[in-house]
């Protein structure tokens, strides 16, 4: 089955708003992992809007799964990822006027900023992906980089509809075939929810879906535990 990874950034977002130490992420963490998540993702950005450097010193003590760290490519930030070693980082790009990542990374065209950064999280084990369109450019720049795993944004598809969408899967399905033919493990995500998940499943080698923000809105109905089993139950029914 496709593996689920639970973004939890945005309880972040909520506790920032007001400044309160709660909603805790590490509770977040803990109750995503036993609604049946395989893993928790959090995003370190440069600033700092949700993650912070503090949280993610507790999330890779407390997730009990395994831990995707996304961040860009910034000095300050891969000193704590490089401190923290979680089990897996997937680079991706950033803009400070973005409400959340609105594009892939360019690893064509950013070839040796990325490989370096590829080479200095895998020689202490982090198991590397990098965010990118689907984009056959991108998923051989990002096999040319040394990275194991390529994660294809879903912003587009998640966007579209009627043909649109179709055409927007075609690319999908076409990027992750290609990705597979070169070896690179393939994961999904952006925008993806619990109506417009299905069609994606059947990417060649989907390996995991990272959702956060459809989960975490619905958890303000259901509780975060429910809203996880809930997108696992939609991810089983392929």
């Amino acid at each position: 089955m496709v593996r689920l990874g639970v973004n939890i950034d945005h309880v972040a977002t909520l506790r920032n708003a007001r400044g309160t130490p709660y909603p805790d992420v590490v509770e977040a963490a803990a109750a995503a992992e036993a609604g049946g998540a395989d893993g928790i993702t959090a995003h370190l950005r440069e600033d700092r809007r949700h993650m912070r450097d503090d949280d993610m010193r507790l999330l890779r003590r407390a997730v009990k799964t395994r831990l995707n760290m996304e961040m860009a490519i910034a000095p300050d930030v891969m000193a704590v990822a490089l401190e923290i070693v979680p089990d897996e980082v997937c680079l991706v790009p950033e803009r400070r006027q973005e409400l959340t990542t609105e594009g892939g990374l360019d690893a064509a065209g950013q070839s040796a900023a990325v490989a370096d950064a590829v080479a200095a999280l895998s020689a202490k084990g982090v198991d590397v992906s990098l965010f990118i369109d689907p984009d056959a450019r991108q998923v051989e720049a990002a096999a040319a980089a040394g990275a194991p795993t390529v994660e294809f944004h879903t912003g587009a598809y998640a966007n579209a509809s009627g043909a649109a969408a179709r055409e927007e899967l075609d690319r999908l399905f076409a990027a992750a075939a290609l990705a597979k033919s070169l070896g690179l493990r393939t994961n999904a995500g952006h925008g993806l929810s619990y109506a417009n998940v299905a069609p994606v499943l059947a990417m060649p080698g989907l390996d995991t879906l990272n959702i956060g923000h459809s989960i975490v809105a619905r958890a303000v109905f259901a509780g975060l535990e429910a809203a996880v089993r809930e997108m696992r139950a939609a991810i089983a029914r392929r």
